[in-house]
Parts: C-alpha cells; sequence; structure tokens
C-alpha cells in the first residue's frame, strides 16, 4: 500500500512540471515526438474537436433508432360483440415515463456513459481508479442543468410560455437526481473515504432501478409511492403533428418509421427530433386500425417492396456522405454561405461516410441501427481518451479540468441542440427541462456506477482489495459545489413557474437575464472546480 502511494506522489509531482519535460507518448506515429509541445496540444485539440463533431453525428442517428424502438407497437386482435366484426388495435410496447428516463436519458448521456467505461477497462489491473470517467460525468451534469436550460429558456418567441405538464413525474425524477449526488459524495467521504468498495458500486448501479420503479409509480399514480398530484392538463397535439399514421397493417404498427427516415435524409440532417417518441393525438399509447385481409401473394409482394426499400435507403446513405452540395444549399444565393455550406459538408463527410455502414433504422424497428450506433459512439470515445491523455501529457493540465470543461460540454453537445430543438417544437418544457435531471441520474447510476463495479468486482477478487480514488477531495468538492449552483438552479425555475407562469420563455428581459444567471452558475462551478483539482485552491 505504501508503494502505491509513493507512486501516486511521484506522479503527482511529475505532473505539476510536466510542462517542462517531454512527451514520449504519441497518438499513431512516433513522428509526434519531434513535433514542438505547443504544436502538438494545438493538433490534438483540433482532434479532438473534430471528434465531437463526430459524435455529434453518430448521435443523430442513434436518437432516430432510439425513436422507432420506443414506437413499436404490439398488435391486439379483438372481437366486437355487437357487431361480431374483428377489432385490431395497436399498443405501444414503452411506457413514455419509463423510456425518457432509460431510452433517451441513456441516449443523451451515452458518449460521456461510454467514455467513463472505457476509461475503467483501461484502468482493470490498476488499485486506482481513472478519474477521466467521473470528471466528464460530473462536468457533464454541470453542463446539462445549466448552460442546457439558459439556451432553452430564450428560445421560445417573446411572450410564448412553455411549462412542465407532469410535475409529479418531474419531482420524482428531480429528487433522485439530487439524491444520486449526495450519495455520490458519501460514499466517498463519509461512508469510506477515498475508496469503493464492491457493495457500493453494486448499492449505485442498483439504484437506476429503483428509479425507474418510482417514476413508473409516479407515472401510473400508484398509491402510497406517488406523489398525490394530479397530472397537469396536455395539449391535444403533443407535438405538432407532421407524420401521417395512415400505414398498411402489419404485426409490428411502426407509424413513423418511413416518415423518420425520410427526415434524416431531408436537407435538415444533422438534426433529428428525438421528442416526437409522445404520441401526436393521444396519451394511452394505443392506436386503433381499421385493418382489410390481406392476399398472401399481396403480402409477399409487400415483403419484396419493403427490402427494396432498405436496400435504397441504405444506398441513399452513402450517396448522402459524399454528396457535399445539397438541394437546398443550391438555393442560397450568396455564393459566400454555399461555399460554407459545402466546406462543411465536406468536413463532415468522413464521418457521414463512416456511419452510412449504420443500417437504415426501420430495420427490425430500429434495435440494428441502435446496437450499430452504440459500437460507433464507443469508438469514437476511445479515441477521445486517447487524445485527453495526449492533451494532458504535453499541456500539462489536469485531467479533470480537462474532463470539466472540453469533454462535458463535447460529449453534452448532442443534448444541448436536442433540448433546443424540444423547446422549439414541443408545446410543453416537459422534454427540454425534465429530461436534464433523468440524464444526470444516468450519469451517477450508470455512467460512474457501472465502470466502478467493473473495477471494483476485478480488485475484489484479484487483490481483495476496494478501488483507491486518487483525487476524491478535488471530486467532493466538486460534488459540493455542483449541489450548491443547482439548488440556486431549481429555486430560479420554481420561482419562474410561480411567477411568470412557466419555465421557459416569458418577456425577453427575463429570460435573458434567467439565461445570464445559469451561465454565470456553470462558470463558477467550472473555476471552482478546476482550481480544487489543480491545488490551487
Amino acid at each position: 500500500m505504501a508503494s502505491i502511494l509513493n507512486q501516486t506522489q511521484e506522479l503527482q509531482e511529475s505532473s505539476k512540471v510536466i510542462g517542462h519535460v517531454r512527451c514520449e507518448n504519441y497518438f499513431i506515429f512516433p513522428g509526434e515526438n519531434t513535433l514542438s509541445d505547443g504544436l502538438r496540444g494545438v493538433l490534438y485539440f483540433l482532434a479532438l474537436a473534430y471528434c465531437f463533431i463526430g459524435l455529434s453525428a453518430i448521435t443523430a442517428r442513434f436518437f432516430k433508432s432510439m425513436e422507432n424502438v420506443v414506437k413499436h407497437s404490439r398488435k391486439v386482435v379483438a372481437v366486437d360483440p355487437i357487431t361480431n366484426a374483428q377489432v385490431i388495435t395497436y399498443k405501444k410496447v414503452w411506457n413514455f415515463t419509463i423510456a425518457d428516463i432509460s431510452l433517451l436519458a441513456f441516449g443523451t448521456s451515452f458518449p460521456q456513459i461510454s467514455l467513463a467505461t472505457i476509461d475503467a477497462i483501461r484502468n482493470i489491473g490498476e488499485r486506482y481508479a481513472g478519474g477521466l470517467g467521473p470528471g466528464t460525468l460530473v462536468g457533464s451534469a454541470a453542463f446539462d442543468l445549466f448552460p442546457i436550460p439558459a439556451v432553452c429558456v430564450v428560445v421560445p418567441k417573446a411572450g410564448e410560455l412553455k411549462k412542465i405538464s407532469d410535475l409529479g413525474v418531474w419531482l420524482v425524477e428531480l429528487v433522485w437526481s439530487f439524491w444520486a449526488y449526495i450519495w455520490l459524495y458519501i460514499i466517498l467521504e463519509v461512508w469510506s473515504p477515498n475508496v469503493i468498495t464492491l457493495l457500493e458500486a453494486l448499492l449505485t448501479v442498483l439504484q437506476y432501478g429503483l428509479l425507474l420503479v418510482h417514476a413508473y409509480a409516479q407515472d401510473k399514480r400508484w398509491p402510497y409511492l406517488s406523489l398525490p398530484m394530479s397530472r397537469g392538463d396536455r395539449p391535444e397535439e403533443w407535438v405538432p403533428e407532421e407524420i401521417d399514421q395512415s400505414k398498411d397493417d402489419n404485426d409490428v404498427h411502426d407509424v413513423y418509421s418511413d416518415a423518420a427516415q425520410e427526415a434524416v435524409e431531408s436537407g435538415n440532417r444533422n438534426i433529428v427530433d428525438i421528442f416526437s417518441i409522445h404520441s401526436a393525438n393521444n396519451d394511452t399509447g394505443i392506436t386503433y386500425h381499421t385493418v382489410a385481409d390481406t392476399p398472401p401473394d399481396s403480402a409477399t409482394k409487400k415483403g419484396k417492396a419493403k427490402n427494396s426499400t432498405v436496400f435504397n435507403l441504405w444506398k441513399h446513405q452513402f450517396v448522402d456522405a459524399i454528396t457535399l452540395e445539397t438541394s437546398e444549399s443550391k438555393k442560397v444565393d450568396s455564393i459566400y454561405l454555399r461555399i460554407a455550406k459545402s466546406f462543411w459538408q465536406l468536413l463532415l463527410a468522413p464521418w457521414k461516410l463512416l456511419f452510412a455502414f449504420v443500417p437504415p433504422c426501420n430495420i427490425a424497428h430500429g434495435w440494428v441501427a441502435f446496437i450499430c450506433s452504440l459500437l460507433f459512439i464507443s469508438g469514437v470515445a476511445f479515441v477521445v481518451t486517447r487524445l485527453t491523455d495526449l492533451i494532458s501529457c504535453v499541456t500539462g493540465i489536469n485531467p479533470y479540468v480537462i474532463a470539466f470543461t472540453a469533454l462535458a460540454g463535447g460529449t453534452s453537445w448532442p443534448d444541448l441542440v436536442a433540448s433546443k430543438i424540444a423547446a422549439e417544437r414541443q408545446l410543453t418544457a416537459d422534454s427540454a427541462i425534465a429530461n436534464i435531471t433523468c440524464s444526470n441520474s444516468v450519469n451517477i447510476y450508470v455512467g460512474i456506477g457501472v465502470p466502478w463495479l467493473i473495477n471494483t468486482v476485478y480488485n475484489y477478487f484479484a487483490y481483495k482489495e476496494p478501488l483507491y480514488i486518487e483525487n476524491a477531495k478535488g471530486l467532493s468538492f466538486s460534488l459540493l459545489i455542483f449541489f450548491a449552483t443547482s439548488v440556486g438552479c431549481i429555486v430560479v425555475l420554481v420561482l419562474r413557474r410561480l411567477i411568470i407562469g412557466a419555465e421557459l420563455g416569458g418577456p425577453r428581459l427575463w429570460a435573458w437575464l434567467t439565461s445570464a444567471y445559469f451561465m454565470m452558475l456553470w462558470v463558477v462551478f467550472v473555476v471552482l472546480s478546476s482550481l480544487k483539482v489543480s491545488g490551487i485552491i
């Protein structure tokens, strides 16, 4: 144990002067070491930014596949007792609340989760946990809670109000989100200071299951397990209706599959409406469909047509990847804007060509694309971890500082874009605001719990020792700062609900003042946390 601590102290002493020590690590070629550390730092930062662009691109496909998974409905055949006619209904497999907390929140957090898991796998066999994953997830939680609402609150038009409709579910999610960070502080500083035991890691992961059960109970208003709050009045259209739901009969009713795929291939390729998983016309999750008998030969023809459509869609993905000038950009009058758009398409082309190998989202109700997207996200996250190590090596910046800032912002960028779309299109603030609390819970229970569980299981059987946290004090301090600033954020949202009548929108002056306040809280968190982990305060 003493030797381990000595090695840790030597590493810490070396990191303080690493700006004066030649970094011998390299990314691809050994010849990189011949370049100056300053130039290498710039190149690695540019590569990191390019990876974030790739993460946004593949996350868009991930969201679209997730949308198809959630819209999966099962066919229920019944006989009308009066007319003796067959009545076919389609009942959604996924409960909307569970879908928000699991697939939607998991999807928005998966870049951070995969990065933390890869960091844990790289550290298997080490007594000390890697700090890159926890630092990124805590920093991502701060980015989700401060900059994202700061953007969403000013998105609605002047005077337009958008509020959370189901406060009961949101309060349950909020309580579990706050408890997640309290729990993390307890196991780092109170229960077993500076170490994580197998029991602590296991309990952290299991609490995610408790969150799912409690949120479902609140959604269904189970007695004794739910808050005595009535569900808010939802508008007649949960999201603006855009898609024709009249489709041919099938064993599984994916009413949005084809139209959703067309949306991906439209000019607005990089913006995906992931929030249309909520039913546009009813909240029951059940749709009724009148179906005529289909001859066998007709069904065979439809199957062949569907296979042909899938092949054409997949082919179109590759064609779209190498198309630099879209039909929309050709309509732009300014030659400079057209050149800028073409340059951006050229920059995206390698990522689009790579991600074109992800199958179309209407295969197997989106599950194939869902799994393939996860694999690609994990691959990009692995490259991000390597680049972060190199940036820390050549610049001397503490890895926790990089995690709080660049990694947290970059991996949370898809979440920012998605929440902005929700604030623009949805008639309520549920997905734009309530989803943030779900993502923060997933960050702790899954994003930190699973990597720590991997390391603690290995250490328990290999060394009969717990997992040591090298910079537990700095991480605990960041948790305290985050908790204090998050209380300030939630208080303002509550005050907006009580005074203005909604969490988002309202008078422009108050909206911009709220936005500036949220950004100030984020700056306070980043600055204080960075100073602490760097040993300055």
